[in-house]
């Protein structure tokens, strides 16, 4: 499957009652497809998975997939509860997704064969990134093993840890050369030189869902924006708890369109914190159009 260039994760937004804002979605992934997104990956972390419902899981999804249009893939999120997985994997491939984010299961902890027979369940109704991050930490074996499945086509990384990368990356190329690697860490920008010395290019870009020109200009070698707006955008996310998904949906807003709050356990923005995005968009706008 061809990802390439900066993959775009829309915010979910809600009205004012809470519910799912169907229009809005269209309206958000339109505006980031005007600026060349090398795939959309709707209703996962940043588009708060975890606190959808199944159908409005399934109507995200399919509100992606109409306004893109097959011109880029469409990845749904999936996971947690094995029945909730497949039922979010059916509706996705009805809907017309190309793949899955795989999400940690959840709680319930099993040995490695356990979880290969949880991605190869899920796998077979779509292609499946598998995301490694909270208790899923996999060997470089185990990577290996889940690389042979059919229908798993990548991993997604979210823990950082760039000496087990390296032994996965080297591992599972001998293999299966085109096993795709990305860098799934909040704001991944800042992470992405160390992610490229060990051959790991491609990665989600949260920045591309409020401010896609910041994360363009990036893309295309624009090195001030480490230092001038990553950096303090990392220090201002780290300090309240969800605010790698708070801060994102914020910035939408701030650009002009209203996605809604996010919905418990997370918590928006305060005003504070709001103002100091406010200030750290403008400059990073100014930056990238220099």
């Amino acid at each position: 499957m061809n990802l390439s260039g900066v993959l775009f994760f829309p915010v979910t937004p809600f009205d004012a009652d809470g519910a799912l804002a169907e229009q809005v979605l269209a309206e958000h992934i339109r505006q980031g497809m005007a600026h060349g997104p090398g795939g959309v990956f709707v209703a996962c972390g940043t588009g708060e998975f975890s606190a959808l419902s199944e159908a409005e899981h399934a109507r995200a999804v399919r509100v992606a997939a109409e306004v893109v249009g097959g011109r880029v893939p469409v990845f749904a999120g999936a996971g947690g509860p094995i029945g909730a997985a497949l039922n979010q994997a059916r509706a996705a491939r009805a809907a017309g997704a190309d793949g899955l984010l795989l999400m940690p299961p959840y709680l319930t902890q099993g040995p490695g064969s356990g979880f290969a027979a949880y991605v190869a369940a899920v796998a077979a109704e779509l292609p499946v990134i598998v995301y490694q991050r909270g208790a899923v930490v996999l060997a470089p074996d185990a990577v290996v093993e889940l690389a042979g499945v059919p229908g798993v086509i990548g991993l997604k990384d979210g823990l950082g840890d760039i000496d087990r990368m390296q032994r996965t990356v080297l591992a599972v190329r001998e293999k299966h050369p085109d096993f795709l690697f990305f860098n799934g860490l909040p704001t991944a920008e800042l992470t992405m030189p160390a992610y490229r010395g060990i051959g790991v290019d491609l990665y989600s870009s949260a920045v591309f869902a409020f401010a896609p020109e910041i994360a363009v200009a990036y893309l295309k070698g624009d090195e001030r924006l480490l230092t001038e707006f990553y950096a303090p955008l990392v220090r201002l996310r780290d300090k309240v708890p969800g605010y790698p998904v708070a801060l994102v949906k914020a910035g939408v807003r701030l650009r002009g369109l209203d996605v809604g709050a996010v919905r418990p356990p997370l918590v928006d923005v305060a005003e504070d914190h709001l103002a100091e995005l406010d200030a750290l968009i403008r400059s990073g706008l100014t930056l990238a159009a220099s």
